[in-house]
């Protein structure tokens, strides 16, 4: 799927269109696309990739529960583009980013589960885990981390 995903938003001008309606659809609009187009084309790629990872999850607990079965990966989903650097208020993408992203999610699930936390108890450290995203993709962490690395930076430089 990522090799799938990655040739379509790369190698065609659907990407292009793609990233474009994220940055400024108004802008979009006013070059002569579609932007209703683009977001049905969008959208119907995201559910036909939403309907292949039903199955794998149905395959893997080898029976179909419609209502429970995808409970709670929204925000896996949404976590994991937004730790692969995606903006929220969308524009350029990663997928390898993404991926990346994802990988952490599970990895992060996996020491959890390997270490005896509870599912109810997953989701609170789940949710430390987004704070701390948050707290990390900030403006003032950003400037106190600047400032950190100048420091050690300019203490570095005069010792030489």
């Amino acid at each position: 799927m990522y090799i799938l995903a990655w040739l379509l938003v790369r190698k065609t001008s659907i990407g292009l269109f793609i990233e474009s309606v994220g940055i400024n659809a108004k802008s979009t609009y006013y070059s002569g696309i579609s932007e209703q187009n683009v977001k049905l084309f969008a959208y119907t790629f995201c559910g036909f990739c939403g309907a292949i990872a039903g199955l794998i999850l149905g395959s893997n607990i080898h029976a179909i529960d419609a209502n429970n079965i995808g409970l709670n990966y929204e925000l896996d989903a949404i976590f994991a583009v937004v730790i692969g650097g995606t903006l929220m208020s969308g524009g350029r993408f990663s997928l390898l980013a993404s991926i990346i992203g994802a990988l952490i999610i599970w990895a992060f699930t996996i020491t959890m589960y390997t270490f005896g936390v509870p599912a109810n108890a997953l989701l609170a450290g789940r949710a430390v885990l987004v704070l701390v995203v948050i707290l990390l993709y900030s403006d003032y962490a950003r400037v106190l981390m600047n400032k950190i690395f100048d420091r050690k930076g300019s203490q570095h430089g005069a010792t030489n």
